[in-house]
């Protein structure tokens, strides 16, 4: 039998998406962003968080997806990544879950255009129902956490 994880579950597009609870600081509103001059084109600016400057990236852009429209919906995840919080913008997040680990499938080599390595894998929620479990670590590689902490100041 497998561990019961906890999972927020979130939006980009009609695809649904979870990172583990405990990777997770907090869900914020949209705020506004300050550009950071010559960052990757998906890394939107850097915010200040109660004090702290959090680097922000448009996971549609991580993903090659395409933007869109910011709505009353849409918010920034601060997540704990390899010693470094970063903001994820996503179209909504509006559940928490518990998931059992055996529900966990490894990820098939495409999924939705998403390449399989920022993908932890696919959990199976229901018949019709499919979650699709980031790995953190990929979707922050090393060369872009490097440039990210140089934006934490």
């Amino acid at each position: 039998m497998g561990e019961e994880i906890k999972v927020i579950v979130f939006k980009l597009g009609q695809e649904e998406y979870g990172i583990e609870v405990d990777k997770v600081q907090t869900i914020e509103r949209m705020m506004p962003i300050t550009r950071v001059p010559k960052t990757f084109s998906f890394v939107k600016g850097v915010i200040n968080l109660r004090g702290v400057v959090i680097p922000v990236i448009n996971l549609r852009g991580r993903f090659g997806l395409p933007e869109a429209e910011h709505t009353d919906q849409t918010r920034i995840i601060i997540v704990a990544a390899n010693e470094l919080e970063v903001g994820f913008i996503v179209d909504s997040a509006n559940d928490v879950i518990d998931l059992n680990s055996d529900n966990i499938d490894s990820p098939p080599d495409v999924v939705g255009g998403v390449k399989a390595k920022y993908l932890h894998g696919v959990a199976r929620l229901s018949e019709e129902r499919l979650l699709v479990m980031l790995n953190l670590s990929e979707v922050l590689n090393r060369s872009e956490i490097i440039q990210l902490e140089s934006l934490e100041g």
